[in-house]
């Protein structure tokens, strides 16, 4: 998926440079809980956690998937092949109902959700990165610093939101999550998720995740296989996080910015 270039690594560390700039936007730490594994062969592109399980899809021609998954295990319980030339993108479960996009080719899929069966597909312009759901409507990221927001019965776009981070455009949001009336969202390229207030579009919070990376010498493809990945268990309250072609899978809880001085 996006390969590299120079302009989206200087994105990259324009956040970086921002986050660390006295902005006012507090900067969170980690600390992992808990680490599941994951299979080294999933590129991963959409991730969530429903009813005990985990849901993921990959990407890549010919190689895109949806699979649920154990989440203790790693093991595939059910799984879905995405054929050539789509490449697979985000999901997100909506009723008894799982939407999948794909990047490239300006159409998404409806599976069952019990039996991954497709039911029908839909259309939209440009590209299709991630999908998650505040109950109520249904957001997708572009690569852009546009969040559609989707009506969840017709899936098309009834809203959008511009994310900003010192009121500059954050570009490259990809993976998203509902979290506490805050979307999530991967920042490609960087070891960053940042939190979002939907209703400004405002960048409140960014989660600092340097180090949790595999060593590169481990990575199939280190440049792009980067931190993606993130699911929540709002029963249990529990943060997921991982990344494309990673061995693991972190459950991590959050550590206050720190104090200044």
């Amino acid at each position: 998926m996006k390969r590299i270039t120079s302009l989206l690594v200087m994105f990259a560390l324009l956040l970086a440079s921002a986050a660390h700039a006295q902005s006012g936007i507090p900067i969170y730490g980690y600390k992992v809980v808990h680490t599941y594994p994951h299979d080294t062969a999933a590129y991963t592109e959409g991730l969530f956690y429903l009813d005990g399980y985990l849901y993921e899809s990959t990407g890549t021609e010919g190689e895109s998937t949806i699979c649920k998954l154990d989440l203790a295990t790693g093991k595939v319980l059910q799984k879905v092949d995405l054929p050539p030339p789509d490449y697979g993108e985000g999901i997100v479960a909506w009723k008894n109902r799982l939407i999948q996009l794909t990047w490239q080719s300006q159409r998404g899929y409806v599976y069952d959700l019990k039996s991954f069966k497709r039911l029908s597909q839909f259309s939209y312009p440009g590209e299709g990165w991630a999908l998650t759901t505040d109950g109520h409507r249904i957001y997708m990221s572009d690569g852009t610093a546009t969040i559609r927001v989707l009506d969840p019965e017709t899936l098309k776009q009834v809203d959008k939101i511009e994310v900003t981070a010192m009121g500059r455009p954050l570009l490259n949001l990809n993976e998203l999550e509902w979290v506490k009336g805050q979307l999530y969202a991967n920042v490609w390229l960087t070891q960053n998720i940042v939190r979002i207030d939907p209703a400004s579009g405002k960048v409140v919070g960014v989660i600092n995740l340097t180090g949790l990376a595999p060593d590169p010498k481990t990575l199939t493809d280190p440049g792009n296989d980067v931190l993606n990945g993130i699911a929540y268990d709002a029963k249990r309250d529990r943060l997921f996080v991982t990344g494309k072609r990673w061995p693991s899978v972190y459950e991590i809880t959050l550590t206050p910015p720190p104090a200044e001085h």
